[in-house]
């Protein structure tokens, strides 16, 4: 099921939401509510493809058995057959599902092997849900996690707002929320900058980035083809359609989240206003580099073993970054050019930040418009073609295809439809620079009549926007 669809908005939601504060307020004794809540989650996860399901489910009962034997162990060994089982399980299902075709593809055609694909629906979430569950089965391990119930795990696990496409959350950050007695019933100081926030986000995703998203497709569609005025729109485009889509659905999350008196951490942190490339990753999908960082990067000695060992850690990191994105060569491409620019920075830091301000954020954001061409271009030769083009100076007038997604209504005046989506590229760019995040926006929110007016307004303009259901860009991954 997808937040912005009707079926979430106009039913989902506030039904899961009413019966949860219901059987919170109805029986303190049992928790009824979280029951409730996992199931409702269920729902939410299964609707468009119910046989995903019985794979998250088979997931978390081994996961969750697994975690109970290495807590209840005192035999050293035993603890790690237990850990190497669970990294095993995980890794080799995410491998199953994800990475299975990919290498047996490349590796017949290679070695002129004959390896059978397995053509698998890739479930949704597999990629935040495995990687969640790893981080408990490795605390579990070293005994930084306490003994939780069967129900509270999976609650940890399938609790909706988080479930599809992250953030990817420690179990300390949301089980002792639900344990909370005072969360189980309504509170309007959550409620209120929640469905702020999830109104935001869904303007966000609907409004600003599925329209990017047409000049966008039109562009990748003909990427041999751009001039160089053509080949920065479209991945400048890219580069917004893909900013307004995440950072939608994180304020789409938070806020849902808020509504059930949960705070999710934050995912995104306005990475576009970062000076280098360093703290582009400390804004953008922040779990994830968290996980990388204490699971992967620390294990393999971090920066204590000296430059040269440090340098490769930061490749390893970032090459499984983009494999983490998805089985593709252009993804582990586009991690690989994100490791050699975080060594660079990591070798000439002193100079670097030397620099004007704005000169490091020119450099920061130019590579990282240049970087998302090979993250969503089909092809190596697309992605080539579009960072060539904008490099040639062959200036022109840009095509209809790609300024007709900025029309205003109606067809009026057409022929400045360029004019149009240049505003829309000043405005979305000024935005991301100039805004606050969504953490800052809810933390300093007020009721006030304007904010309810906002949020109504948002609400009804995206719900009857809702011509065609887009998935975010995030449920590939």
């Amino acid at each position: 099921m997808l937040f912005n669809s009707y079926i979430f908005i106009l039913a989902f939601l506030p039904i899961t939401l009413i019966v949860y504060f219901l059987l919170g307020r109805l029986n303190q004794r049992y928790p009824l509510n979280k029951i409730f809540l996992v199931l409702a989650s269920f729902v939410f996860y299964g609707y468009n493809n119910p046989r995903y399901v019985p794979i998250i489910l088979c997931s978390i009962l081994v996961n969750y058995l697994l975690s109970q034997g290495m807590l209840s162990l005192n035999i050293k060994p035993l603890r790690i057959l237990f850990l190497i089982a669970g990294l095993v399980g995980n890794l080799g299902v995410l491998f199953l599902f994800k990475y299975h075709d990919f290498f047996a593809e490349n590796l017949n055609r290679a070695l002129s092997l004959n390896l059978r694909l397995n053509y698998w629906v890739l479930p949704l979430g597999i990629s935040f849900f495995t990687f969640q569950q790893l981080s408990y089965v490795i605390d579990s391990y070293t005994r930084k996690v306490p003994r939780y119930n069967f129900l509270d795990y999976a609650l940890f696990v399938t609790f909706f707002p988080q479930l599809i496409a992250g953030p990817i959350v420690l179990h300390s950050e949301i089980v002792p929320q639900f344990a909370d007695p005072k969360n189980r019933h309504f509170q309007s100081d959550n409620f209120a900058p929640g469905l702020f926030a999830f109104a935001r986000g869904l303007f966000k995703k609907v409004i600003i980035a599925d329209t990017f998203a047409v000049a966008v497709e039109a562009g990748f569609l003909s990427a041999t083809s751009l001039n160089t005025a053509e080949a920065w729109f479209v991945a400048l485009g890219y580069t917004l359609q893909l900013y307004f889509d995440f950072s939608g659905y994180c304020d789409m999350a938070t806020g849902i989240g808020l509504m059930f008196n949960i705070r999710i951490p934050i995912n995104f942190n306005s990475p576009y206003k970062s000076l280098n490339i360093r703290e582009f990753w400390q804004r953008w999908h922040i779990t994830l580099s968290r996980f990388l960082t204490n699971y992967v990067y620390f294990p393999l000695g971090g920066s204590r073993k000296g430059m040269v060992r440090t340098c490769f850690n930061l490749l390893i990191v970032f090459l499984l970054s983009g494999l983490w994105h998805g089985a593709g060569w252009l993804f582990m491409l586009w991690g690989l050019m994100h490791g050699v620019m975080s060594v660079l920075y990591r070798l000439f830091r002193k100079q670097f930040d030397a620099l004007h301000p704005a000169l490091q954020w020119l450099i920061t954001f130019t590579f990282v418009i240049i970087a998302w061409v090979f993250f969503r271009a089909p092809t190596l030769q697309d992605a080539m073609g579009i960072v060539r083009s904008m490099f040639m100076m062959n200036f022109g007038p840009l095509r209809s295809s790609i300024t007709s997604a900025f029309a205003l209504p109606g067809g009026f005046h057409p022929g400045y439809n360029a004019i149009y989506m240049m505003l829309w590229y000043l405005l979305a760019v000024g935005a991301c620079l100039g805004l606050p995040n969504n953490f800052e926006t809810t933390m300093s929110f007020k009721p006030t009549l304007l904010n309810a007016a906002t949020t109504v307004i948002m609400l009804v303009y995206c719900i009857l926007s809702l011509s065609g259901v887009s998935v975010f860009l995030y449920f590939n991954f």
